[in-house]
């Protein structure tokens, strides 16, 4: 079978393709042909050895992918032969409050780039039936986490305010499910054209942050000086204040990413002014995974995918995520 593995943590160019024998499934596992995976931000960190020992070399790339089930070993009962499944983020968390789940498959133990995986019958979960499997190679990670960011820490109900950060997987999950709960949803881009497209997606309000530096006036603006009952935060230093400033008395938000480096304390008096609840999602459980595929199914909702690369362009597929600017996700295709 064929497969990448990242053999220098030099970035996209530390990835190499070489083959493999198709493994067995053994007792309770599955094998799946992976027909699809989608690119995150934790990748381009791991490929630049952002994560140091915790990542072995040579390690097989990617957390995120979905394809069929071809074979099961004994005992095995969750799934069938013929299933279009994802794999989990990680196996070690099936349900319950956030465990220490590691850097998930693609870090501490391999990922889905790659022809066929081995995995556990429990790290595994059923595709929406409308979904291709593009778009369902899109659900472990980031669709997981916007889910989680919304809904598992505290209820989003009819009528609230969210604040959305760009145009990444993450922060268009997050609008088109915060748009099913009934919620309004205020983005913000960096481009007239990106707004555009974020007000064809749901969104009830857009703010350009070029040309609204200090875009938590604008929130309170259109909230009438209230705030956002939430804000999914991806940026860290910069946008960690503003998140902060856009929100009412008591609002929380969901802490995604740092993709600006970690915040300093310049905002610990609005913070504490602001009695604000503060929430680190690190994606999700698999009994999530199952209630947001529920979710999906019924508002039929469709991922939003920016590019889509062959099996041979996975360097590319690297490079055109770290250039930023995609709208919506990044997704290679295993033909």
């Amino acid at each position: 079978m064929k497969l990448y593995r990242l053999k220098e943590f030099i970035g996209a160019d530390g990835l190499a393709r070489g083959d493999a024998p198709v493994p067995e499934p053994g007792d309770k596992q599955v094998l799946v042909r992976v027909r699809a995976s989608a690119v995150n931000a934790r990748d381009l960190l791991i490929a630049a050895g952002a994560f140091g020992p915790a990542v072995n070399a040579g390690v097989v790339p990617l957390s995120d992918g979905a394809g069929d089930v071809v074979a099961i070993g004994a005992g095995v009962s969750r799934v069938a032969v013929g299933d279009r499944v994802c794999a989990t983020y990680t196996d070690a968390w099936i349900s319950g409050e956030r465990l220490d789940v590691g850097f998930g498959r693609g870090g501490d133990g391999d990922g889905m780039l790659a022809e066929y995986v081995i995995r556990d019958e429990d790290s595994v979960v059923r595709l929406p039936r409308h979904l291709t499997y593009e778009e369902g190679a899109t659900l472990p990670c980031a669709a997981l986490t916007a889910w989680n960011a919304l809904c598992v820490y505290g209820a989003l109900l009819p009528g609230q305010t969210v604040v959305t950060q760009g145009t990444g997987g993450v922060s268009l999950f997050a609008l088109q499910f915060a748009k099913r709960f009934g919620a309004r949803v205020i983005a913000t881009t960096s481009s007239d054209d990106k707004a555009a497209r974020l007000q064809a997606l749901g969104a009830d309000e857009v703010v350009n942050y070029r040309t609204h530096s200090d875009w938590s006036n604008e929130v309170l603006r259109l909230t009438d000086g209230l705030g956002a009952d939430l804000v999914v935060d991806i940026g860290g230093a910069t946008t960690m204040p503003k998140s902060i400033l856009s929100l009412r008395r008591g609002g929380r938000i969901s802490v995604v990413g740092l993709m600006t480096g970690v915040a300093d304390q310049g905002f610990a008096p609005a913070f504490f002014g602001r009695f604000v609840q503060f929430h680190h999602i690190h994606v999700g459980s698999r009994d999530s995974f199952e209630a947001m595929n529920l979710a999906i199914s019924y508002h039929g909702v469709k991922p939003v995918i920016s590019r889509f690369f062959g099996f041979g362009e996975a360097r590319s597929a690297y490079n055109s995520m770290k250039d930023s600017g995609h709208f919506g996700k990044v997704v290679i295709r295993h033909d």
